[in-house]
């Protein structure tokens, strides 16, 4: 396992102490109002066409947004887990007391998930993990993603140095676009891939 150096671990720190801020503030409240709602309908849109009550895993779940609208939408879940590095964003989401759902706090440069899924998101996430540790991260998370599963990549705008990571031997690319927002000039890119057999 490739390590991060002393600095790009204290740079690591200190964004997870940014975020948390950030989260205690409010500064993320805006991703359950409607300018995010492309996005969100998107992943929503390709879990529902793809699986059936399926077993998700959200990397980057901040508040629970995607749980929620899961919940909103009525769509069927077997379990749901939505992951985070800020203590704080994991904390509001646990206020909603999600039924077949559980948050935790972890780095995704090191975290293993506990159990295989059938849908894995990387939830505006990705391109925060350090690039030289992006390769073996992919590999870990695949690694819990069950033959035919679904992996759904949501990145803000271009998301440079990230999707050649996604032209993996194990992975079919079944979807990828953009999505618009309402605001100017805001928009995502969206791949859907599944984990060949």
């Amino acid at each position: 396992m490739k390590k991060l150096s002393f600095l790009e671990r204290l740079k690591n720190w200190k964004r997870k102490l940014r975020w948390d801020r950030q989260y205690k503030s409010g500064r993320w409240d805006y991703l359950f109002d409607k300018e995010e709602e492309p996005r969100y309908t998107g992943i929503i849109s390709a879990i529902n066409r793809y699986t059936k009550n399926p077993k998700i895993l959200d990397l980057g779940a901040g508040e629970g947004v995607l749980r929620f609208k899961l919940k909103t939408t009525k769509a069927v879940v077997e379990y749901y887990c939505g992951v985070d590095f800020s203590k704080v964003s994991i904390r509001k989401a646990k206020k909603f007391n999600f039924e077949k759902s559980k948050f935790i706090v972890a780095d995704l440069h090191y975290y293993t998930p506990d159990q295989n899924y059938d849908i894995i998101v990387f939830n505006e996430a990705f391109y925060y993990i350090n690039h030289k540790l992006k390769s073996e991260v992919l590999e870990r998370i695949l690694s819990k993603l069950n033959d035919n599963g679904i992996l759904i990549v949501s990145i803000f705008k271009e998301g440079e140095g990230c999707w050649a990571f996604f032209n993996h031997e194990r992975l079919e690319k079944l979807e990828f676009y953009n999505i618009e927002s309402s605001k100017e000039n805001r928009y995502w890119k969206l791949g859907v891939y599944r984990k060949k057999s």
